[in-house]
């Protein structure tokens, strides 16, 4: 066999077999380096690794982290939820339409959709289960509207993408998730409000109605955190690795004297937490750089490359296809495995074909997004879930009508990329292309 036969074969095996991500992508790098290379040149793991995150835009993550779980546990997602329900009032499916854009503003705040699902189903859940809509619904409804998250800025999946990317600017990708977000986010709403309607659930007469004066007045330091990043992005006066250095000092601000609900010791216990998570996905980052060197030495993804390239000549036919297997991607890795495994195979496609690799990052994020609550393994869901108390397969039904509806938004952005690439060339971003 080939060596790039012996490395695809192994991350596979490895992935079957159980070992993490991290490791599958390490130890298939080093065995393709000793299939097609000199013995001696293993010694460059130590370097790849390195060179993987020795990078300044990935100093972002871990402040982003850090700031989605300030703004998580500072009370902000309950004080929304009641400027959103004073904002709707009773009515059947009013409490539907507050998660979908709580999780929408919350997503503004920590761009990761696990923390933004956790944080609103908290809430969320006891309230939409007492008002007569089922479990089940309720966790999956919450867990497709936390996925937004990783369209919504800040993201993530998209700081990511622009390191993986050569030439993309953050502050484009940034610019160009905002409407494809709040497209997905409404899209949601349709059926939740149909379904909520028909069922009958949540009858007006026994729903609350906070009022809408103090319940914006305690909203309002929860909706100025978007404001404060994007606003500063746009303005020139911090940078997106800067933006995350004022986020989560105004979530610090927010928890400690406004919210009161952060103490020293909460804090100190919530940067450990970001450490732990940001551990993780710094360790993939870094193992994922071996494979990646060993892929592009050997020769492996542009093989590949030229395989999807010769597969067809129509560009349409093959971005369908490379949407669908990233979303089946997207069902079983988390968002970072996605962009570091497939982006070294899809540059040259998509360079090829002259996609704009903006637009092409907002729909590859959609994907993701998709899978992220389309079992088996979903990630916003298998969250949801626990704290709903729920199983997963009594979801997969409620999971089949979102994806169905956050699959047409993502096939409206495919067909009209200026959906996407509008808002950034108004504001002067470069998108390429």
């Amino acid at each position: 066999m080939s060596p790039d036969l012996w490395m695809l074969l192994a991350f596979v095996g490895l992935l079957i077999a159980g070992v993490p991500v991290a490791f599958s992508l390490a130890l298939s790098g080093a065995i393709g380096i000793l299939a097609g290379l000199p013995p001696h040149m293993l010694a460059t793991l130590g370097t790849n690794t390195y060179n993987s995150v020795a990078k300044y835009p990935l100093i972002a993550i871990p402040l982003f982290i850090l700031t989605g779980l300030v703004f998580e546990r500072a009370g902000v997602a309950s004080r929304l939820v009641q400027f959103a329900q004073a904002v709707i009032g009773p009515r059947h499916g009013g409490l539907a339409l507050v998660a979908v854009l709580v999780c929408m503003v919350m997503g503004g705040m920590s761009g990761s959709g696990p923390a933004d699902a956790a944080a609103v189903a908290m809430v969320m859940l006891p309230s939409m289960t007492k008002a007569g809509y089922p479990r089940p619904f309720s966790a999956t409804l919450i867990a497709a509207s936390a996925s937004t998250a990783i369209l919504i800025p800040p993201s993530v999946a998209l700081i990511l993408y622009s390191i993986v990317v050569p030439g993309v600017d953050l502050r484009a990708l940034f610019a160009a998730g905002l409407f494809p977000g709040l497209l997905a986010g409404l899209a949601l709403l349709a059926p939740s409000f149909w379904l909520s309607r028909r069922y009958r659930w949540e009858a007006p007469e026994i729903v609350d109605r906070p009022p809408l004066g103090q319940s914006f007045k305690l909203a309002l330091p929860a909706l100025f955190a978007p404001v404060l990043i994007l606003g500063g992005l746009r303005s020139g006066l911090f940078t997106p690795t800067e933006a995350a250095v004022a986020a989560v000092t105004y979530g610090i601000l927010i928890g400690v004297f406004v919210t009161r609900e952060l103490d020293l010791r909460e804090l100190w216990h919530l940067i450990g937490e970001a450490a732990v998570i940001t551990g993780v996905v710094m360790m993939i980052i870094a193992l994922a750089g071996i494979f990646a060197w060993a892929g592009t030495t050997l020769g492996t993804f542009r093989s590949l490359a030229e395989w999807i390239i010769a597969l067809s000549d129509n560009g349409t036919l093959l971005l369908v296809l490379i949407m669908l297997g990233v979303l089946a991607a997207g069902m079983l890795l988390d968002a970072i495995s996605i962009y570091l495994i497939m982006m070294p195979i899809l540059i040259p496609v998509m360079q090829h074909f002259g996609w704009n690799p903006v637009w092409f990052g907002i729909l590859m994020a959609m994907n993701i997004a998709i899978g992220q609550f389309t079992p088996p393994v979903a990630v916003n869901l298998m969250v949801t879930t626990e704290i709903a108390r729920v199983r997963l397969e009594q979801t997969v039904g409620w999971a089949l009508v979102f994806v169905v509806a956050m699959g047409a938004a993502l096939a409206m952005v495919a067909v009209f990329p200026e959906i996407a690439l509008w808002l950034p060339r108004v504001l002067g971003y470069n998108v390429g292309g």
